[in-house]
Parts: C-alpha cells; structure tokens; sequence
C-alpha cells in the first residue's frame, strides 16, 4: 500500500494496529488537531488515509524522542511547509538541552539513592536507612523534588 494515498481505507483499530499505538492515542490526537477528522464509511466507521499514517507515525515518533505536543505542532509546521529548518533546528537543540539537564538532575537522585542505600543493612529490623534519612530534618534537602521537564 502506498502510505501517502489519499484514499481513506483503515479503520482506526487497523491503524493503531499497524503503528503499535492504541486507540485512544489516536483519539487523543485528534481531539487536540494534530490528527485531522477522519472520513466516513456509508456504516459511519471512521476511514484513515496513507497520508493519515505518515502523519501519525510521525506524530509518534516526535513523542518518542520526547518532543511536547507543542513541540510536535511545530515540527508538523515544518512538515507542512509553515515552518523554517532554522527554527526547528532550534527547537530541538532546546529540547536537547532539556534531556541533558534532566540526565545530571537523575544522576544526581542515582547517586544520592546509592549513598542511602549503601547504609541500609537489609535486615529485619525496623530501623531502616531509608526511612530514617526521609524523615530526618537536619538534613539539607539540595536535591531537586522533581525532574526539571
């Protein structure tokens, strides 16, 4: 099959199928626009397109790479000749820098998680490392609570 036909002829269950995503990922994005209304069957089943694929499967492989549903709308502008090279060259060296500060700030969890568990005596008592590290005050947290998107 050509992927790029226009010829609306896969069912939504068949398309997820074909793209291992399932069918609220399907609805999801069309809800939000970055999947168009599909056409109609005489019965009223929905009918996807080749060119419905492609653009799924690029939508998914953007998400896949961690790209926003943001980021995702841009590279679709691209792809739809609404945005320059430039700017989304940009937007993925942001988004590039994103993932590299997210991979110190989980190092630095690993390493701190290491550091506790390396006191943990892993017997059965009730006086746990872990536990006692969570609930002591004096300690400075210098850890960040969450992972910076």
């Amino acid at each position: 099959m050509d992927i790029t036909s226009s010829r609306a002829t896969l069912r939504r269950a068949e398309l997820a199928s074909r793209l291992g995503c399932n069918l609220e990922t399907i609805r999801y994005y069309e809800k939000i626009g970055l999947l168009r209304e599909p056409d109609r069957s005489a019965r009223g089943h929905r009918l996807y397109s080749g060119a419905d694929q492609a653009r799924l499967r690029f939508i998914l492989q953007a998400r896949g790479l961690g790209f926003t549903v943001g980021d995702v709308r841009s590279l679709l502008g691209l792809n739809d000749g609404m945005s320059s090279c430039a700017s989304i060259k940009t937007l993925a060296a942001r988004h590039q820098h994103n993932i590299r500060a997210r991979i110190v700030a989980l190092q630095f969890l690993e390493q701190r998680l290491e550091d506790i568990l390396e006191e943990c005596t892993g017997d059965e008592t009730s006086d746990c490392a872990l536990i006692n590290h969570l609930l002591d005050e004096s300690r400075p947290e210098s850890c960040p609570t969450r992972i910076p998107d």
